[in-house]
């Protein structure tokens, strides 16, 4: 029996296989693992061509229209999580590709949320530097977290979870979203702003976590920047364009706020000479916000009942 040829693209970690059971598909699925990333789309084309399933990961490389018309063997396309916005799931189902997900955590990009504002808060890579390198012994003065306002741009799964640890700390939540309620933020102690405005003057620490669609793109511009205050943190672990990055880095260069800490870039990996590489206020992250061992065995587990599915004529998870 001839077998499928499934393609894991994106395993910058060397983690797919480790992470699950593929034997249990090894009779009918022969597994082949790109651990770098494809720049070029004809590059990708010429990799994975002949491949009838493709597992990704959300959302390093996009199935567009275009790249799935060149695709003329794929039935199976799984992606981690059941939303990716960079596949053309209309154009995959119209080709006859099923498309389908898994599970994903939500307290993975919670918890880099946490990392990130505790690394700004307390300058804990420059002073870590200073000291692997026997520079100066203290060099910075911490912003204490106790008593201090964070304001969550959304308040979902991440944005609750982010919010019972800043309660924790001892700090006051302001929350913020197009549909948010007060029964909402009183069912978690947190106070409703009246505006993104409000929201932005009034918090010493801003966290995205929100959904990227036409009404959250570019939603945080050079106006709503200077409204923060001058010492405040910007912190993204959701999607870039919802921050015009342009405005950001405008805002980081010429002290509007006090700094940012990013997990998310329009272009990914980013480019190496972007300033968010080297503003001394920016502490960055490559979009490590779900990448945890419990999720990837969820992602790869599930990826691997998904093929089994499949191949039994019975899809599950699928996508819409």
């Amino acid at each position: 029996m001839t077998k499928l040829r499934c393609a894991i693209l994106d395993d910058y970690q060397h983690a797919a296989l480790a992470m699950a059971d593929w034997s249990v598909v090894a009779e009918q699925v022969e597994v082949e693992i790109f651990s770098n990333y494809f720049s070029e789309q004809t590059a990708l084309i010429q990799a994975i061509h002949d491949c009838e399933i493709v597992v990704i990961m959300r959302e390093r490389t996009p199935f567009k229209a275009d790249l799935l018309a060149q695709l003329p063997n794929l039935k199976l396309l799984i992606t981690s999580g059941m939303r990716n916005a960079s596949i053309d799931v209309a154009a995959a189902q119209a080709q006859g590709v099923v498309v389908c997900g898994t599970a994903s955590r939500s307290e993975p990009p919670a918890e880099l949320t946490w990392a990130l504002i505790l690394g700004l808060a307390r300058q804990i890579v420059p002073e870590n530097l200073a000291l692997r390198t026997n520079g100066p012994w203290q060099q910075s003065v911490g912003m204490d977290l106790a008593g201090q306002r964070l304001g969550l741009l959304g308040l979902g799964k991440i944005g609750s979870n982010v919010a019972k640890v800043a309660q924790a700390f001892g700090m006051d939540v302001l929350a913020w979203s197009q549909n948010l309620t007060a029964e909402r933020t009183q069912a978690l102690g947190v106070q409703l702003a009246v505006s993104k405005e409000q929201l932005l003057e009034q918090s010493d620490i801003v966290s995205i976590h929100l959904v990227l669609g036409e009404r959250t793109h570019g939603l945080i511009g050079a106006a709503e920047l200077q409204r923060m205050r001058r010492h405040a943190y910007l912190i993204n672990t959701s999607r870039a364009a919802i921050v015009d990055q342009a405005a950001l880095i405008q805002a980081l260069e010429q002290g509007w706020i006090g700094g940012a800490g990013l997990d998310v870039f329009e272009i990914e990996p980013l480019p190496a000479q972007h300033p968010f590489r080297s503003l001394p206020n920016v502490l960055a992250t490559p979009h490590l916000g779900y990448v945890s061992q419990r999720n990837y065995k969820a992602y790869f587990g599930e990826a691997i009942e998904d093929i089994q599915a499949f191949l039994a004529g019975a899809p599950i998870r699928q996508l819409s």
